[in-house]
């Protein structure tokens, strides 16, 4: 985990907080707050993807929607479920929100399209916004606003790889 007060982590808190306020109109701390968490997360490769049992990166939508089914797939609990549900919503926005265009390299033997990653991406947040109980009844609310504008948050990823690309390419 990149510490709390690494500037690649405040550069995009600020990047987030306003390209979202700019170009989708979102307001919204909390919820750019993640945003900007996740995209500093994920500059490390490692943490793109959900692992199965062995280890191994789940490249594919569909085996780590699997990967997060506790009755028919690979989750030992609903705990389990709730965290590879929201590893997927997470990724999701991150590759239609950062990376639309990479869409069509992702597409061998049938694997996820545009649609379907937005899809999964939303319905992934919904399912852990209903996790509304105990340890999980503060941050559940977040997740129900991150499923209802999933769109909007994709659009202001646009503007934020946009800004990102005006500093210098840091994102390529």
């Amino acid at each position: 985990m990149i510490p709390e007060r690494h500037p690649l982590r405040q550069l995009f808190h600020e990047v987030v907080a306003g390209c979202y306020h700019r170009h989708s109109g979102i307001d919204d701390k909390e919820l750019t707050t993640y945003v900007g968490d996740l995209l500093t997360e994920f500059t490390a490769t490692d943490n793109l993807y959900v692992r199965d049992a062995e280890g191994k990166p789940l490249k594919d939508l569909r085996e780590m929607v699997v990967a997060a089914d506790p009755v028919f797939g690979a989750a030992a609990s609903f705990d389990e479920e709730r965290k590879v549900r929201r590893h997927i919503g997470d990724y999701a926005l991150f590759a239609t929100g950062m990376y639309p265009e990479t869409m069509g390299l992702w597409k061998h033997s049938g694997e996820s399209s545009f649609v379907e990653m937005v899809k999964t991406g939303k319905e992934s947040y919904y399912i852990v916004s209903q996790f509304d109980l105990f340890e999980y009844r503060d941050e559940a609310p977040l997740f129900g606003r991150l499923s209802d504008e999933f769109e909007r948050c994709m659009f202001g990823l646009k503007h934020v790889r946009e800004e990102i690309d005006k500093m210098g390419g840091m994102v390529q």
